[in-house]
């Protein structure tokens, strides 16, 4: 019997064809997957706005729910490791949806041979995480796989949070004039675990800009400023995260590079490997929508790294664009690279 999925998915399934490497988020080729593959088969109005988490209400308030993988080689590396990133990102997650983070689930997939003190080590890494993050691993799991078929090392988390605020925060919020703000400066997580995995050594060490950001969206939050969005900036870096929301908001935006803050020694990383800084992947970063007049507010609330680097336009008869304005004075369009520039990177 052909099921109701089979007959709406878009990718005709009898063709066989494969995942590749490389396509676990941030690019194009993950967009599609998730429009042909998994919207089809799991549709409803929670999963609808594809934002980091879903929001959903309860008796007296709203909770958030998220859930992450994490698969970064290799393990440890400048700033962090996988354990620092396991708690981390889905955090981060949560207070992309406007939540306080309360509580986390950890599964554990090992690989048979894996040394005790690394697998330790990742614990303590995320005991100390969650500490900084105000949260609590209440629940988790462990499977143990063969030698060759894991990799060492891969952490599943799921986390809760309750969402205090009145406001819809999610692509769907966003307006025509609305600033576009930046936390801080992009790159360096990209960049530290792939000078580490490729054993390249900088004239300055490059670390992971990993971190809760909790308490800098509690700082808008808590201010009484009407965020509309906020998106932090994982695989895809800076480029998947406008693209995707241009393209949920139906809202085309304008970027202004200069305004957007890169690290001298990312910059020469970036040109040595052929990348695109916009494009490299962060996990202590964030963009945050603001109406404009509440800009500069909201800029001095996230502190002296942040800066507003672009506006949200009117609705026009083209397609949503990202487009950025050069410091040549030049104009270039904003797109989703067809695959991950780096893969296994968080």
């Amino acid at each position: 019997m052909i099921d109701e999925f089979a007959l709406r998915c878009p990718i005709p399934l009898t063709d066989h064809p494969t995942v590749q490497m490389g396509h676990g988020g941030g690019g194009r080729m993950t967009r599609d997957l998730i429009e042909q593959i998994f919207l089809p088969a799991f549709s409803n109005d929670l999963l609808a706005p594809l934002h980091d988490g879903a929001v959903f209400p309860i008796a007296g308030g709203r909770l958030a729910f998220t859930t992450d993988s994490f698969v970064v080689k290799p393990m440890f590396f400048p700033g962090g490791d996988l354990g620092t990133l396991a708690i981390n990102g889905t955090v981060n997650d949560l207070a992309m949806c406007g939540a306080r983070p309360l509580y986390l689930s950890a599964g554990f997939i090992l690989e048979e041979g894996l040394a005790i003190e690394d697998l330790w080590r990742v614990v303590r890494s995320m005991r100390s995480s969650a500490a900084e993050a105000g949260v609590r691993v209440v629940t988790g799991d462990t499977k143990v796989v063969d030698k060759g078929r894991g990799d060492g090392l891969y952490i599943n988390t799921s986390g809760v949070g309750v969402v205090e605020t009145p406001l819809a925060i999610g692509p769907a919020s966003v307006r025509p004039g609305d600033a576009v703000l930046l936390s801080g400066d992009i790159g360096r997580h990209g960049i530290a675990v792939m000078a580490r995995r490729e054993g390249l050594e900088f004239e300055t060490e490059i670390t992971s800009d990993c971190a809760p950001l909790t308490e800098p969206v509690r700082a808008l939050l808590q201010n009484g400023l009407e965020v509309h969005c906020l998106r932090d900036l994982t695989r895809g870096g800076l480029t998947s995260a406008l693209v995707e929301i241009s393209e949920s908001a139906r809202l085309p935006m304008q970027i202004e590079e200069e305004s957007v803050p890169v690290r001298d020694e990312v910059r020469g990383a970036c040109e040595i490997l052929g990348l695109e800084p916009f494009s490299v992947a962060n996990e202590g970063r964030f963009i945050a929508f603001v109406p404009a007049a509440e800009a500069e507010t909201a800029r001095r609330r996230l502190g002296p790294e942040a800066t507003v680097i672009g506006s949200v336009e009117p609705r026009g008869a083209d397609p949503p664009y990202v487009r950025v304005r050069t410091s040549l004075g030049t104009t270039r369009i904003l797109d989703l690279p067809s695959g991950e520039q780096l893969p296994r990177i968080c």
